[in-house]
């Protein structure tokens, strides 16, 4: 047996004025088993509502734009959302009003409450991942690069996207991407969820690649990506609250895609976070400086990280275009946090391509035959053979081609 809840209205400008995020009430009795949400909208003129929920205990999930509905019982949960028992009281469906025409957007919801889960299953089914893919039976070997010693460089991108928000693939086929592609790690960056996170440990080991938790902490005036196992960060605060709390936890605070059309980051801070992405795949033409600009005005000490954002094939670029290259002590994802707050990061175009990292005051370029090394002050040298160390003067430095395309950056 289920109950049902509903509510209809109409969004309007002047709400969208007053907050980005709205609350629906939905009563959740005791000893219920499993709570189904569903909202439905005009959709004309360009309007986009997004859609999460809140229990009485706090947060229990986000999809945003991604999904018009969700299932969350005690043992299973649509992507994005957690599983776990329903406490009864007034439980809150966030309503994210992000794109509002001149005329308002009417909206209906409904809310099924039921006592036994099997009631909404069908429905909790048709949202549930397929089985896992195999293993690979054929991956790229390891690329070993100059390291220090009891450390080795791991190949990685701190930036994608599953199910779990508005991605195309699961933990496990996403995982089975990377590792084809040769990277080494990968951090999972769902948007404004963490339902994500409980599958990273079994997907890392059933495919030999390191899966760094994250979040891509989402709203209109800019993304960031808190990396680690740091828990929910709650978006709705201000990015300041974001930092503090992905620091308290002990992880890592990125400002992503800062310079990306309707996306760039506008949102003021009074701390600048560790990480800034100075080169996420949106940067098309790689002999524009836009990136090392926006970096230098932004915070020269900023350590520089790269990301795919993948989402779906042919929407971006796969993963580790770019590649994002660490020096760890270990293959656990506290190493690959612990080489970010060092410094020790390099990236690359392509994992297979050139690489330009730093060693004491030196530079070493790696794999970078006749290329031309740039520092603050434009091209400065260039390089000779397989593996050249050069002179490295503080600020960014990259490898261009005959073009002037940049192939690797580093700090």
């Amino acid at each position: 047996m289920t109950d049902s809840i509903r509510h209809t209205g109409r969004w309007t400008l002047e709400e969208r004025f007053a907050s980005p995020w709205h609350y629906l009430p939905v009563e959740v009795p005791p000893g219920t088993g499993a709570l189904r949400v569903e909202l439905d909208y005009d959709r004309g003129d360009g309007a986009v509502l997004d859609l999460g929920c809140f229990g009485p205990g706090g947060f229990r999930g986000w999809s945003g734009g991604a999904r018009e509905s969700f299932v969350i019982a005690r043992d299973a949960a649509t992507p994005g959302y957690l599983p776990g028992e329903l406490e009864a009281g007034t439980w809150q469906v966030v309503i994210g009003v992000h794109r509002v025409p001149p005329d308002g957007v009417g909206y209906r919801l409904t809310a099924q409450t039921a006592r036994a889960a099997a009631s909404l299953r069908p429905a909790l089914e048709e949202t549930l991942a397929p089985l896992a893919p195999p293993a690979p039976a054929d991956r790229p070997p390891r690329r070993v690069l100059p390291a220090q010693p009891g450390m080795r460089w791991l190949a990685g991108d701190l930036h994608s996207h599953t199910v779990h928000s508005d991605g195309k693939l699961t933990v496990p086929e996403l995982a089975v991407l990377a590792a084809t592609r040769g990277l080494d790690f990968l951090a999972v960056t769902d948007h404004n969820t963490i339902s994500h996170h409980a599958e990273l440990a079994a997907a890392s080991r059933r495919y030999g690649i390191i899966l760094l938790p994250g979040q891509e902490v989402t709203t209109d005036g800019g993304h960031a990506g808190a990396l680690g196992d740091v828990g929910w960060i709650d978006f709705r605060q201000e990015p300041d609250a974001w930092l503090d709390a992905t620091e308290a936890a002990g992880g890592l605070l990125s400002v992503n895609h800062p310079f990306a059309g309707p996306v760039s980051w506008t949102r003021p801070m009074r701390r600048r976070p560790p990480l800034i992405e100075a080169w996420h795949w949106s940067w098309l033409d790689l002999r524009w400086t836009t990136p090392l600009s926006w970096w230098l005005a932004w915070d020269p000490a900023a350590i520089p990280v790269g990301g795919s954002d993948w989402h779906r094939p042919g929407s971006d670029a796969p993963p580790g275009h770019p590649t994002t290259w660490v020096e760890c002590e270990g293959d656990q994802p506290g190493d690959v946090l612990d080489g970010l707050r060092a410094g020790r990061v390099a990236i690359s175009a392509e994992r297979d391509g050139p690489v330009l990292f730093r060693r004491d005051d030196a530079l070493v370029a790696v794999d970078a035959d006749g290329l031309t090394l740039a520092g603050p002050q434009g091209p400065c040298a260039r390089v000779r053979g397989d593996c050249a160390t050069l002179p490295g003067s503080p600020g960014p430095h990259r490898l261009l081609d005959p073009a002037g395309a940049t192939l690797a950056l580093c700090g």
